[in-house]
């Protein structure tokens, strides 16, 4: 009996894999090796030490760069996210029309532009605001995040509507259900997994975001990953990688929570 087609048992796969993996996290693990360097070299590990860790710590610039990083993440999600949500209901619950596919691409557009180019625009755009009212606060870091994350929110939200059985939004709208009640008590409930996918790569798109924010910031504004890349234009030392390691480690906690979350709603 001929056995059933599986792409493992294919020759070179586990080697291949193996590599990929390799390229992958390799690198991060001799970054997250050397942040605990007693030495300040970069080149020769000396032993064992948490004192880079404890200098990052120490550093005020870095922790206002972390802060302000993690604040303009955190609006800019839940903004995005919102803005998303309410962009894949309207795109994906009504019956197809000429002109939906063009609106799906214009959601999407910033993702196909490079992000220089979106990042010259809205130096340019917020420039004139500026000059008109004379605001030159982390709101328009804001607004720009939010702009260039609402797509990366509403891919995984219009994939899991789309992906949504309609029959008990059906059922409650045929049981009398007002449309905010069918949406609050039906449709949300089986979205969230989607809402929360969304807010979390919109997160971590804002808070690791270089490009856009160094166009638009202003003096003062730092984030940590601009903060990171002009302490490398100076001088690298083991503090980057501590500095690293820990937002490496905030990663893999909010994804851990997210997973445990969406397994217990499972």
């Amino acid at each position: 009996m001929a056995r059933s087609f599986s792409i493992r048992r294919q020759r070179g796969f586990t080697t291949i894999a193996m590599i990929c993996f390799a390229a992958l996290y390799l690198p991060i693990g001799v970054l997250v090796f050397y942040s605990f360097n007693a030495g300040e070299s970069l080149a020769s590990f000396d032993g064992i030490s948490l004192r880079w860790f404890q200098k990052a710590f120490e550093n005020k610039q870095v922790i206002d760069a972390s802060l302000r990083s993690l604040q303009i993440a955190a609006i800019a999600a839940v903004v995005s996210t919102i803005a998303a949500t309410m962009a894949a209901l309207a795109t994906t619950r009504t019956a197809p029309y000429r002109g939906l596919t063009m609106k799906y691409a214009f959601i999407n557009q910033p993702l196909m532009i490079p992000e220089i180019v979106t990042a010259v625009a809205l130096l340019i755009f917020f420039a004139r605001i500026k000059i008109w009212t004379g605001y030159a606060g982390v709101g328009y870091l804001i607004a720009a995040h939010t702009a260039f994350c609402i797509p990366f929110a509403y891919l995984p939200i219009r994939a899991r509507l789309e992906n949504m059985d309609l029959t008990l939004e059906k059922a409650a709208a045929d049981l009398y259900a007002t449309p905010w009640n069918a949406f609050r008590y039906v449709t949300l409930p089986l979205l969230w997994p989607g809402i929360l996918a969304g807010f979390m790569l919109a997160f971590v798109i804002s808070l690791d975001d270089v490009v856009i924010t160094e166009f638009v910031k202003s003096a003062g504004q730092d984030t940590l990953p601009t903060y990171m890349l002009g302490q490398i234009r100076r001088s690298i030392t083991p503090e980057m990688n501590a500095i690293s390691t820990l937002f490496l480690g905030l990663s893999i906690l909010v994804v851990s929570i997210f997973f445990v979350v969406n397994r217990k709603r499972a």
